[in-house]
């Protein structure tokens, strides 16, 4: 015997397949008379014939998820055609059906390489992005704002001029490579092990000057070889006041703008992020007059800051990122000051650091690890020196013995 379930099944199955009312004898005759036997079968066909309509119509659009779904998945396998008829003229996906869609495009990714490309596993969640900004970044109000502002307004355009290029500034362990990873983990499925993602750190990629021709050759290749696999790309230069003036002055022909190409093919797009200690006296001797004179950390606003940064980084003689046409013909969109951060945020940074290892603490393991880093200035004591950094490495220092 079939069960409730299993007879509901057949009787939805038998309904696609019942031939059209036309077949039922009914075709040119006259409507039957209300209260009848005749009436009664009549409504009933007519709702059955309204489910089964639905049912089709059901039917339908769940081809045109799978059509959207393996053109994303195996787009190698995906002419036109099928995409065409994956969204008929007049027909769109509904937000929560492209959610929908997103997340069972990851979660099949997630088992097997979906393409020979990155661009499978571009996901650009901004939702995440903001959560992650708002919830692991402690004390940053300004690059929060600034960050996911710019490149969400960037990445949302439909055929941008140029690469968003991006200058982060402030003393080390104040989060400049954490909201670069946080960048690379929510607009890529890999994160920073993304094909579409390069990083760069100056000290050890481009070490030597006198080889500088062979790395301004090196740089230069890998970007062009990034932009040709990926239609979206990030490129993180880390210590980027440290880099050789000819490799800032190879970098300027992809920030530039560029004339627009044909309209109908997509556009290119690309992230530089520049991360660099430049300008993080200033950043702190601006906050602390700013403290000192009564105002909240949270009302330090980018007037306060914007003009003074800038003319620090132009003015540095140790560095030629200042003097680089980078800077000089606003190729930089933003220089985004990371703020020195205080003895309550080291706290947060130090549950973060349990949290992250499944460990228990007490309100007094995280006291006393904020207390294990130094402060400055002198007399003030209100900015750890490093920041948050090798805070996760004090857990030892704190855990009960045994």
């Amino acid at each position: 015997m079939l069960g409730g379930t299993e007879r509901l099944l057949w009787l939805l199955l038998l309904s696609l397949l019942l031939p059209p009312p036309s077949a039922w004898g009914h075709g040119g005759q006259a409507r039957p008379r209300e209260g009848t036997e005749e009436a009664g079968s009549a409504r009933a066909w007519l709702a059955f014939q309204g489910l089964r309509e639905r049912l089709r119509a059901a039917g339908a659009l769940s081809r045109r998820y799978w059509a959207l779904f393996s053109c994303r998945v195996w787009p190698e396998g995906c002419g036109e055609d099928e995409e065409a008829s994956a969204r008929p003229p007049g027909w769109s996906l509904a937000l929560l059906g492209q959610q929908y869609l997103d997340i069972l495009s990851m979660w099949s990714c997630s088992f097997w390489d979906c393409c020979d490309r990155g661009d499978c596993k571009i996901i650009n969640n901004f939702t995440g992005l903001e959560a992650d900004l708002r919830v692991r970044l402690h004390g940053q109000h300004l690059a929060r704002e600034l960050v996911l502002t710019a490149v969400r307004g960037y990445l949302e355009k439909p055929r941008p001029d140029k690469a968003l290029a991006l200058s982060f500034h402030g003393w080390s362990g104040t989060g400049k490579n954490f909201v670069a990873r946080m960048l690379a983990e929510n607009l890529y499925q890999d994160g920073l092990r993304s094909d579409c993602v390069k990083v760069f750190i100056s000290t050890l990629h481009f070490p030597h000057p006198k080889n500088v021709d062979l790395y301004e050759e090196e740089l230069t290749d890998k970007i062009r070889k990034t932009q040709e696999h990926c239609r979206q790309t990030l490129f993180i230069l880390d210590e980027a006041e440290k880099l050789h003036p000819g490799l800032l002055e190879a970098l300027r022909p992809h920030l530039e703008r560029q004339a627009p190409n044909n309209h109908r093919a997509e556009s290119k797009r690309t992230i530089f992020l520049f991360l660099s200690n430049l300008g993080g006296n200033i950043i702190n001797e601006v906050v602390l007059n700013l403290l000192k004179a009564g105002q909240s950390r949270e009302e330090v606003r980018m007037e306060h800051l914007e003009s003074r940064l800038q003319a620090e980084i132009v003015a540095s003689t140790d560095s030629g990122f200042g003097h680089s046409r980078l800077v000089k013909e606003n190729l930089i969109d933003l220089f985004i000051p990371f703020l020195p951060l205080e003895f309550r945020h080291v706290r947060l940074c130090a549950r973060d650091a349990f949290l992250s290892q499944d460990l228990l603490y007490t309100e007094e393991a995280l006291d006393e690890m904020a207390r294990m880093m130094v402060y400055v200035p002198k007399e003030e004591q209100l900015f750890s020196s490093q920041g948050c950094k090798s805070i996760s490495q004090r857990i030892s220092y704190v855990l009960p013995e045994g």
